[in-house]
C-alpha cells in the first residue's frame, strides 16, 4: 500500500482510524495508551475492534487519539535521508 500523500491542511488525509490505533498500540502498548488517554477501551480488555467502536462514537476521544498520532508524525519539511542519486557516467 503506498504511503498517503501529504496534504498541508490535513496531516491525517488517507490515514484510517484503524491504522492510527494499530500503530499506537504497537508502538506504545495498551497500558501506555490507557495511561495517556484513560478510556475503558484502552484500559480493560483492549482491542483494536473495541477501540474503533468507541472512538467512532466519541468525537472527543477520537480527537485526542488523532492529536497524539499527529504529534508523533515526522515533520515532512525536516531534513532527512535523501534518495540516492544515480551514478554519473564519465
Amino acid at each position: 500500500m503506498p504511503s498517503p500523500v501529504h496534504h498541508p491542511n490535513d496531516p491525517l488525509h488517507g490515514i484510517t482510524l484503524e491504522t492510527i490505533v494499530t500503530q499506537l498500540s504497537e508502538r506504545h502498548g495498551w497500558a501506555e495508551m490507557g495511561r495517556r488517554i484513560p478510556i475503558r477501551c484502552f484500559l480493560f480488555n483492549p482491542s483494536v475492534k473495541s477501540s474503533l467502536t468507541f472512538l467512532r462514537k466519541t468525537p472527543w476521544a477520537r480527537l485526542k487519539v488523532q492529536a497524539w498520532y499527529v504529534a508523533e508524525m515526522p515533520d515532512p519539511a525536516a531534513p532527512g535521508p535523501r534518495p540516492a542519486e544515480p551514478a554519473s557516467r564519465p
